[in-house]
């Protein structure tokens, strides 16, 4: 069951947006919140999934509260809402996941919401590959990237590295519809632990930097884009 949170200061609002999740996404289970420090001491000890959070609200509004949120340990898929457009480029900053404009909350609402629940699903698979230690089973969303080393790949997470037989360009085609993204001839990096997008180069979430290559760097750079405002 996919668990979202929804905060709005304005309770019409409120309940319309969430009465329109339940029909897009039926089996969630939904809590609203009219104040953004509601829904912060809550998550204290309950998590979601997907929180849809107003940006413009009075004393905690919603760019503070997603900063806050992040510094926690779970780490929900924040949309933001808002009927003011020019402040979704202040929100850019924070990554979130998505935007549903209020005007348009019709029309926005259900894709945005769709495809989150598509990437939660996502978080679930795993990548399997043999090593001369025996079988390794991976999260596909703790992999931070594969490097090229001769015959082998080297997949790297927080915390280990592994090294395996396999081309880059194989795992490229496999895992190119994850979210992983070719970025030099010998790198392919989880989009969804990079932080920062540079001209030259990335930095992931671990802080590792990895470089463009010179005939992977438009294109790159255009889907690690999209993957960030998505």
């Amino acid at each position: 069951m996919i668990n979202i949170a929804i905060c709005d200061d304005e309770n019409k609002i409120l309940a319309d947006i969430s009465k329109k999740a339940q029909s897009i996404l039926s089996d969630a289970s939904i809590s609203t919140y009219s104040e953004g420090k509601s829904l912060l001491n809550d998550m204290m000890d309950k998590s979601f999934d997907i929180i849809l959070l107003d940006i413009d609200m009075p004393e905690t509004d919603g760019l503070m509260v997603a900063e806050l949120i992040q510094k926690m340990e779970s780490k929900p898929l924040i949309i933001f809402v808002t009927s003011h457009d020019e402040l979704v480029y202040d929100s850019l900053m924070l990554h979130p996941f998505g935007f549903v404009r209020k005007a348009f909350v019709d029309k926005e609402l259900k894709k945005v919401l769709e495809d989150a629940a598509d990437e939660i699903s996502s978080r679930d698979k795993h990548f399997l590959f043999h090593t001369s230690a025996g079988d390794i089973r991976l999260k596909l969303g703790d992999i931070l990237y594969f490097e090229a080393s001769g015959n082998y790949i080297n997949v790297y997470t927080a915390l280990q590295e592994y090294k395996f037989r396999e081309t880059l360009q194989a795992l490229e085609n496999s895992l190119g519809s994850d979210g992983f993204v070719r970025v030099h001839k010998g790198f392919l990096v989880n989009s969804e632990n990079v932080k920062i997008i540079r001209s030259d180069s990335v930095v992931l979430v671990n802080d590792i930097c990895i470089p463009f290559g010179r005939s992977f760097c438009d294109s790159a750079r255009k889907r690690l884009m999209r993957s960030m405002i998505h």
